[in-house]
């Protein structure tokens, strides 16, 4: 026995398919990893490169690269330091 399709069960369907559905991710709770790399940043100690790539999962030339290109263009300044043998990276405070 095949069960008919009417306009009715059409409409319930659909009504039951979009309760169902997962709701997409809104605008404020979304974090890129350019978000991510700003708030390791504006610590005081700032991050390492190390803490960069794992925060973002990107290789290391990607991590340089968007310290001197993506967030300098969004208006941050970065400083570098090197100390302890390790170089360390931080947005200067305005």
């Amino acid at each position: 026995m095949t069960l008919k399709r009417t306009r009715r069960t059409r409409t319930k369907l659909q009504g039951l398919t979009a309760l169902l559905a997962p709701e997409p991710p809104t605008q404020a709770a979304r974090t890129t990893k350019l978000d991510r790399m700003v708030r390791l940043l504006q610590k005081p100690e700032g991050a390492s490169l190390a803490e960069l790539v794992t925060a973002t999962g990107w290789q290391h030339h990607s991590v340089r690269g968007a310290l001197a290109g993506a967030l300098k263009k969004k208006g941050y300044q970065i400083l570098s330091q090197r100390s302890d043998g390790e170089r360390r990276y931080r947005i200067e405070a305005a």
